[in-house]
């Protein structure tokens, strides 16, 4: 009797599984149906498609700048020695410590081991073998005793070679036995709007940072970040910390150096063209200040309304005179209070700073053809350019 139970059990249980096991699907089944599955997308024609073969190469380019830009990229910090209150306590209010107290607090000051803390300032970049950095002033001002960090973990002090504030740059000098490895520097004549740029720092201390973007406007002036402006503007993200560090072309060539963020919003950061920093950068390795080209005159941007007023003709640009210093270049080169600057050494001036910048830039002795409108009247004269004294 319990063997003819098991069985009535049993059979419907084995019928049960072979009829499942005919339309269940095979394992091996699904397996190939997956790889086949993958297969077709990884085949597919967008990967093929020329359109992503381009992104695919601009990702590569960005990765290989980024491996060979990091390391030419320093953080500079500077360095506070902690002061530890004394360990002793007088045993009442009012009482002297005793001799022995006050000698071995001497002791632990001159030969007991001092604590440092190191605050991050900003970035750098080499500048040549010899272990300049070039930076921002902003980022050394008022520090005298700075660490530079690198990406293989070396940290050494440095001195600092030259200010120039009106630039907002500084150039920083390391020591070592060993030559310290070169950057590719660019130009930026032909540099467009659009093009893309890497920019490489330390925000926030977050050592070997990279962010992309595009340059977003070229010639920004009139910002207030310093005297002399001429500045690349860039969405690539520039936060604290980012000053003083490159802006990278996709070719891997320095075309500027990261000096600020706008405060009207994110998005918005500046770089200092790197023919102006590098020239800046040279003058205060050779000379330990810098050189400025100089007239002597008080001006202003010819407005509509001034063009006006002066009967100008359509479309023409330039700077109005309001002073002339006596005994400078300008006065002995006849320029007059009310004369109006079209063009200078062969270029026309389009605004006041762009004038500013032009004249500083400009070879001390040398003589230039100087454009103006005097009375309704175009006129030239020939000045020599004087050297600005801060």
């Amino acid at each position: 009797m319990i063997a003819k139970g098991y069985w009535k059990l049993m059979i419907p249980l084995v019928a049960g599984f072979l009829l499942a096991s005919q339309h269940a699907p095979n394992i091996d089944m699904l397996d190939l149906e997956w790889t086949d599955s993958v297969k077709k997308v990884s085949s597919s024609p967008f990967a093929n498609r020329q359109e992503y073969k381009n992104l695919l190469a601009l990702q590569e380019s960005f990765i290989k700048n980024a491996k060979a830009v990091k390391p030419l990229v320093v953080s500079i910090n500077s360095i506070q020695e902690q002061v530890e209150n004394s360990q002793w306590n007088p045993p009442e209010p009012g009482a002297e410590f005793p001799w022995y107290f006050t000698a071995k607090e001497w002791i632990l000051k001159r030969f007991g081991k001092k604590k440092y803390s190191l605050e991050n300032l900003g970035s750098g970049l080499l500048m040549d073998e010899e272990g300049h950095i070039l930076t921002n002033y902003h980022v050394v001002e008022d520090n005298e005793r700075m660490l530079i960090k690198f990406l293989d973990g070396r940290s050494l002090y440095c001195d600092i070679i030259g200010v120039d504030s009106k630039s907002d740059l500084a150039v920083v000098k390391v020591s070592s036995y060993r030559d310290f490895p070169v950057p590719r520097f660019g130009s930026t004549q032909n540099l467009e709007v659009g093009e893309w740029v890497m920019a490489i720092g330390n925000p926030y201390g977050l050592e070997g940072t990279v962010t992309v973007g595009v340059v977003s406007g070229k010639s920004r002036y009139d910002l207030g970040i310093a005297t002399y402006e001429n500045f690349i503007q860039t969405d690539a993200s520039i936060n604290p910390g980012n000053s003083g560090g490159p802006l990278i072309n996709l070719d891997g060539e320095i075309i500027g150096i990261n000096t600020a963020v706008a405060e009207l919003g994110s998005g918005v950061g500046f770089a200092i063209p790197i023919e102006t920093a590098l020239e800046v950068g040279r003058q205060l390795i050779k000379y330990g200040d810098v050189d400025r080209g100089w007239l002597g005159v008080g001006i202003q941007s010819v407005t509509p309304e001034l063009a006006d007023s002066f009967k100008l003709p359509k479309k023409v640009t330039g700077v109005l005179i309001n002073n002339v210093q006596k005994k400078t270049p300008a006065e002995r080169g006849g320029l007059l209070r009310g004369d109006i600057i079209v063009k200078f050494d062969g270029d026309e001036v389009p605004n006041s700073k762009k004038f500013q910048n032009m004249v500083a830039d400009t070879e001390i002795g040398k003589r230039v053809k100087i454009h103006i409108m005097r009375e309704g009247a175009e006129k030239s004269l020939w000045v020599k350019i004087g050297k600005l004294y801060s």
